[in-house]
C-alpha cells in the first residue's frame, strides 16, 4: 500500500509526458524581418509588433532562417511537405500544388490531431487543402477588404461552398481562427491550426483603424535606397522591382481599392485624399519623388502589420484565458522576407539577406527558455520534420528539412547543417528577377545565375559587406572561400538530387508585360 502514491504519481507523469502539444502556426505573407520590433533594425523604433515581440520575449527568436525559394506558393509547398521545389512539384506561383502527395498535416492527423487551416492557402488549385479536418481559405491572393473564402467545413478535401465576408481581411481571419478554436476544433484532442495572413502582400492596404498611422513621422531610410548596382552582376541591373519606377498608382494609393463598400469608401477617402491632394501640390520629381513613395510604401506596410499584431493579441489572449497556453506551441513565421527599399526595391525573390532571410519564432512553455535568441541556420522546410518529432510521429526519411526540437531545448546537434541551399526558378516572370542557386552559410555566400545570355556568379562576404554592395568572386583574396563554397554548392545539389536541367514546369505560361527599362549597368 505504500508504493500506491509513488505509483499513482508516477502514472500521472507518464500520462503527462506522453501528451502531445498543440501547435499554432501563425504565418504571415512577405513580412520583412527588418519590420519586427524583436529584430534589430533601422525600423525598430518604428514597428508595431508588440505581441509578435511577446514570443521572442516569452521564446526563442531564431536570427538565421532561411528560405528555399523566396516567392509565395512554393515556399508554402515546401512547408508542407518538408522538401523542396524540384521534388514536391511547385517551383513557380504558376503551378498546381499536387495534394495527393505526403504533407504533415497528413501526418499529424494520422497521429490524432484535430487540423486545420484558415486564412491564405495560395497553392494554384481549386481543390480544398487536404490534410485539415476544416479549412475556410482566400481564393488565389485574395483583397484586403470583403474577402470571398473557400469553404471546406467538414474535412472531407472539398470545397462545400464559398463563404462571401464584408470587412478587413486581417480580422476576418482572426475572426474565423478564433471561431474554430472556440466552437469548431475536436477539444478531445490536440490542434494543429494553421493562422496565415495575407498581409502584408503587395498593395499593403491598411484597415480602417490604422490608415492614418504614421501620418505625423517621417520614417528612417534604409542607407541603399539608391543603389546604382555597380559590383554585382547583369541581374541586379535587369530587374524589374524599384520604389522608383516599378510601383503603380495602386501601390501608391492614388486609387482608392475598387471593391470597398460604400462605407468603407468614405473611410478610405478621408485618409487618402487630403494626403494625395498635397502630393500633387508638391509637384516632386527626383529623388524627392522617390523619398516620397518610400514613404507611402513603407507606412502602408507597417498598417498592415499592426492590424496583423493586433489579431495575433487575440489570439495570445484566448489561449491565456483558456487555460491552452502552456500546452501550445506557438510558431511565428513568413514565407520570405522582404525589401523595404533595400537597393530601392520591394518584393523578394532573391537570395540576397533581406528575402531569404524570415522571421521566425517560436514560444513553448516548459521547453524554451524565455528570451532565447539562436543563430543556427535553419529553415521553414524543417517544420513538417519538427511537427513529427514533437507530436511523437517517425519522421519520414525522405524530407529534406529536419527537426529543431533539440535546438528548441537549447541543444545544438554537431551535425546540424553549416550552410544553406538556396533555389529560384521563376523567370521570366513578375520582377524580372533572374534564376539562381546558391549556398550560404552566415558568413559567405556563393549565388550562380544561370540563364543562355547570362550566366554569373557572385560571391559576398557578409562581415565586411553586410548590405552585398560588391561581389568579389574571382578576386585573388578571396580564392579558398570560393573554392570551398563552390564544392560546398555541389554537394548540396548533390545530395538533394537536383536536376542540371530545370523542369518544363518552373517557366510560367504566361510572362508579364515589363513596366520599366532596366538600368544599363555603365
Amino acid at each position: 500500500m505504500k508504493l500506491l502514491p509513488f505509483v499513482l504519481a508516477f502514472t500521472a507523469w507518464s500520462l503527462c509526458a506522453a501528451k502531445k502539444p498543440n501547435i499554432l502556426f501563425i504565418f504571415t505573407d512577405d513580412h520583412a524581418y527588418q519590420a519586427i520590433g524583436a529584430y534589430d533594425s533601422w525600423l525598430k523604433e518604428h514597428c508595431p509588433t508588440p505581441n509578435i515581440d511577446s514570443l521572442a520575449r516569452d521564446g526563442m527568436l531564431f536570427e538565421e532562417c532561411y528560405v528555399t525559394n523566396s516567392i509565395c506558393g512554393p515556399m508554402r509547398a515546401a512547408i508542407q511537405t518538408g522538401k523542396y521545389s524540384h521534388t514536391n512539384g511547385f517551383l513557380v506561383n504558376d503551378n498546381k500544388f499536387d495534394g495527393t502527395q505526403q504533407t504533415f498535416p497528413k501526418l499529424l492527423r494520422k497521429a490524432g490531431y484535430t487540423t486545420a487551416v484558415v486564412g491564405k492557402w495560395h497553392l494554384g488549385t481549386h481543390m480544398a487543402p487536404q490534410g485539415y479536418d476544416y479549412s475556410e481559405v482566400l481564393i488565389g491572393q485574395g483583397p484586403y477588404y470583403n474577402p470571398p473564402m473557400r469553404l471546406d467545413k467538414d474535412g472531407d478535401g472539398k470545397h462545400d461552398e464559398v463563404v462571401k465576408h464584408i470587412g478587413y481581411t486581417t480580422d476576418i481571419i482572426t475572426d474565423l481562427a478564433l471561431e474554430w478554436m472556440k466552437t469548431k476544433r475536436n477539444k478531445d484532442k490536440p490542434f494543429m491550426l494553421m493562422y496565415q495572413h495575407k498581409a502584408p502582400h503587395r498593395n499593403w492596404q491598411p484597415g480602417p483603424k490604422y490608415l492614418n498611422k504614421y501620418d505625423d513621422v517621417t520614417l528612417p531610410e534604409p542607407d541603399t535606397l539608391f543603389d546604382d548596382y555597380k559590383g554585382r552582376t547583369l541581374a541586379a541591373y535587369q530587374q524589374d522591382m524599384t520604389i522608383a519606377e516599378t510601383m503603380n498608382h495602386g501601390d501608391l494609393k492614388l486609387h482608392a481599392p475598387g471593391n470597398l463598400t460604400p462605407e468603407q469608401r468614405k473611410v478610405w477617402d478621408a485618409a487618402y485624399n487630403p494626403k494625395n491632394q498635397a502630393l500633387a501640390e508638391a509637384n516632386l520629381s527626383g529623388k524627392d519623388l522617390v523619398r516620397w513613395k518610400y514613404q507611402r510604401y513603407v507606412k502602408d506596410y507597417l498598417r498592415c502589420i499592426a492590424s496583423v499584431d493586433d489579431g495575433i493579441g487575440r489570439m495570445l489572449t484566448y489561449l491565456k484565458e483558456t487555460g491552452l497556453e502552456k500546452d501550445t506551441i506557438v510558431i511565428y513565421c513568413s514565407d520570405q522576407g522582404f525589401y523595404l527599399g533595400e537597393h530601392g526595391w520591394f518584393d523578394k525573390r532573391w537570395m540576397y539577406e533581406e528575402s531569404l532571410r524570415t522571421p521566425m519564432l517560436v514560444r513553448w512553455p516548459g521547453v524554451i527558455k524565455p528570451g532565447s535568441r539562436n543563430s543556427d541556420i535553419v529553415s521553414p522546410i524543417d517544420f513538417a520534420g519538427t511537427f513529427c518529432e514533437i507530436s511523437g510521429i517517425e519522421e519520414p526519411q525522405d524530407l529534406h528539412g529536419r527537426s529543431i526540437l533539440p535546438l528548441l531545448k537549447g541543444k545544438t546537434p554537431k551535425n546540424w547543417r553549416k550552410s544553406f541551399y538556396y533555389h529560384y526558378y521563376e523567370y521570366p516572370g513578375y520582377h524580372f528577377v533572374r534564376r539562381h542557386y546558391g549556398v550560404a552559410d552566415g558568413r559567405y555566400k556563393l549565388i550562380r545565375f544561370y540563364e543562355e545570355d547570362v550566366d554569373q556568379w557572385e560571391l559576398f562576404d557578409l562581415k565586411s559587406d553586410p548590405n552585398e554592395m560588391t561581389s568579389v568572386f574571382g578576386t585573388a583574396q578571396y580564392a579558398k572561400v570560393q573554392n570551398r563554397m563552390v564544392r560546398q554548392l555541389a554537394l548540396h545539389r548533390k545530395k538533394l538530387r537536383v536536376p542540371e536541367v530545370d523542369p518544363p514546369h518552373s517557366v510560367i505560361q504566361r510572362p508579364p508585360h515589363r513596366t520599366r527599362v532596366p538600368t544599363s549597368p555603365q
